[in-house]
C-alpha cells in the first residue's frame, strides 16, 4: 500500500508534511514523496501569477502523482486550494482520503471530499494500520 501526503507547502506546511512522510516510514508504510521527487519544492514561490510554466509542472505532476498511490493523507492545518483539489481528485478516482485536522474544519467541502478523518497522528497510524490489514485479507 502507497501512500501519499498532501497539503499547503506554503507557511511552513512543506516541512509538516516532510515530518509526516518520515512518520510513515518509521512505522513501516511506503510513502511517495511527490514534492522531493523532480525538485518540485516550490515553496520558495508566494505568487505564481508570473510562473505559469511552473504551476502547470506542478498540477500536472501532484495528479499523476496522487493517481499512482493507494491513499492520499491530507494535512489540513489551515486552507489549502491544491490541497482541495488533491482531494478531488483522489476523491473521483477511487481513491480513499483521510484528512488529518488537528485543528478545527472549518468548511464542509473537507467533510465532503474526507472518506475519513482523524485528529492525532496516532490516529492516522492506527487507521493506515486498520486499511492496510483490510487489504491483506
Amino acid at each position: 500500500m502507497e501512500i501519499i501526503v498532501c497539503g499547503s507547502v506554503s507557511y511552513g506546511g512543506l516541512e509538516i508534511i516532510q515530518d509526516l512522510h518520515n512518520l510513515l516510514k518509521t512505522k513501516g508504510f511506503i510513502t511517495y514523496n511527490h514534492i522531493s521527487e523532480e525538485g518540485m519544492d516550490y515553496s520558495y514561490i508566494k505568487d505564481f501569477k508570473n510562473h505559469q510554466d511552473i504551476a502547470l509542472k506542478i498540477v500536472t505532476h501532484d495528479i499523476k502523482s496522487i493517481q499512482k498511490t493507494d491513499v492520499v493523507v491530507t494535512v489540513l492545518n489551515g486552507p489549502s486550494y491544491g490541497a482541495a483539489i488533491e482531494m478531488n481528485t483522489a476523491k473521483q478516482s477511487g481513491i480513499p482520503v483521510i484528512s488529518l485536522c488537528e485543528n478545527g474544519i472549518p468548511t464542509p467541502f473537507i467533510i465532503y471530499l474526507s472518506d475519513y478523518i482523524v485528529s492525532s497522528r496516532d490516529d492516522l497510524i492506527n487507521l493506515l494500520n486498520q486499511i492496510k490489514e483490510s487489504r491483506m485479507n
